[in-house]
């Protein structure tokens, strides 16, 4: 019974890494989609969005069989309840990405992002994709010293994200309100979706060491 109890925490641990691969590929088709008015790559990454929608509730349900039926204690409850909080950050994680390219489908044909913030976007991108990969390495390894590197991974970008303001209030901002609003709604989706690695890489601390770092 142990040995099985065993490999169902494992496979369960690598559940929670392919949730990670899905919400890594759904941020970065939702990016692409996002810089060259891309309609299809849109639609693709909000169809596609059920997928961790399941995954997240499959998790969920054998997460809570194995609490009714094998009352783990100390590192394996840790675990489960650890895993609970860090299976709907990676639900929300995805949920932004769709967030993302659903801004880019209203308003295709048009580009979302001005030449002024392009960069920006696309290094916000880049810097959202790494770190949800190295996410998906934490978690299928379940390194605490690893999952240290995310607590202050995300300081990119939140740096892009204070480079935004200054850009949309600057007094010779060319596009209008609505284009602030949109650039302004959607820095906030990629810097919502790198807090919540931060959070990952806190509860793997957790359920490894039995100790929550500070925020």
């Amino acid at each position: 019974m142990r040995t099985r109890f065993a490999e169902n925490l494992d496979s369960l641990s690598g559940d929670l890494a392919a949730m990670c691969r899905l919400s890594v590929t759904a941020m970065s088709e939702a990016s692409d989609a996002l810089l060259q008015a891309d309609l299809e790559l849109a639609e693709h990454v909000i169809d596609v969005s059920g997928e961790l929608d399941d995954a997240a509730a499959h998790w969920e349900k054998r997460a809570f069989a194995l609490l009714a039926l094998q009352a783990p204690v100390a590192h394996d409850l840790r675990f489960m309840v650890g895993g609970l909080h860090i299976s709907a950050d990676l639900h929300r994680m995805g949920g932004l990405a769709v967030h993302i390219a659903k801004i880019a489908r209203r308003r295709h044909p048009d580009h979302v992002v001005p030449d002024e913030v392009r960069d920006v976007f696309t290094e916000m991108g880049t810097v959202a994709v790494a770190q949800a990969r190295e996410t998906e390495q934490v978690l299928q390894h379940r390194d605490p010293e690893r999952a240290r590197g995310l607590l202050t991974a995300d300081e990119a970008m939140d740096d892009l994200h204070r480079s935004l303001f200054t850009i949309t209030q600057n007094e010779d901002w060319p596009h209008g309100v609505q284009s602030a609003v949109d650039i302004t709604l959607l820095g906030r989706f990629y810097e919502r979706f790198c807090d919540h690695t931060v959070e990952i890489g806190r509860r793997v601390i957790f359920l490894e060491t039995g100790s929550l770092p500070e925020q």
